[in-house]
């Protein structure tokens, strides 16, 4: 059996995100409070639920018209950067998607792709900078690797998971690069970077949906 998710699957997803968020909110502000404006949180749920609260609009589109609503959408909803960021993000993915009805491996591979090059064009923040880009860039190297290499789509996808969290955990040990964390003393050195925690755990559900269609 090969993975692939649909436009509802991906419905889903931001379902399944907002429920994390929801689980996490403590943890999240807590972690964007050492660093940040402690906003970060409500910027990414507000978001989320906005995209959520839009279902039914947004199963009129196709996929490719899915992802450019959600990008405007995003540009709307999420405060500060990542709007910017997330919106732009997704109108990118819409563009990667045009004439794509399913969503197997090598597209999931497209759509981190065209999201961590748009994120790092608009925010021109690169790996080992502290940000989101810690937890997508490495996730993002190990899918093409293994996809390459044309290993078990378990396998591939597990490894995709724990790219992307040993990304997040490594940004503890960064000095901050943007963000009111460069204005510390330590430039956040000892504190994990919540966007790419809240990036982890958008990777970790989609791929765990993909490995729920190989049971």
């Amino acid at each position: 059996m090969k993975a692939v998710l649909g436009k509802e699957d991906y419905l889903d997803y931001f379902s399944r995100v907002l429920k994390k968020l929801e689980q996490e909110k403590d943890y999240v502000t807590e972690l964007d409070a050492a660093t940040g404006d402690g906003d970060h949180w409500a910027n990414m749920y507000t978001g989320f639920k906005k995209l959520t609260d839009s279902a039914e609009d947004l199963r009129k589109e196709n996929l490719s018209g899915l992802m450019k609503r959600c990008g405007m959408l995003l540009m709307s909803g999420i405060g500060g950067s990542s709007g910017v960021l997330y919106g732009g993000a997704y109108i990118s993915v819409s563009k990667a998607l045009e004439g794509t009805e399913e969503i197997d491996l090598e597209t999931f591979y497209n759509i981190l792709k065209a999201m961590l090059e748009s994120i790092m064009s608009r925010g021109g923040a690169r790996p080992g900078h502290k940000t989101m880009i810690d937890a997508l860039d490495p996730a993002v190297n190990v899918l093409r690797r293994l996809l390459d290499e044309n290993q078990p789509e378990c396998e591939v996808l597990e490894a995709v998971k724990e790219a992307s969290r040993k990304g997040a955990d490594a940004t503890r040990s960064m000095r901050a690069v943007f963000g009111r964390a460069v204005y510390q003393a330590d430039k956040g050195e000892g504190h994990l970077d919540p966007g790419a925690v809240t990036m982890y755990y958008q990777i970790e559900i989609l791929a765990d949906m993909f490995l729920e269609k190989l049971k």
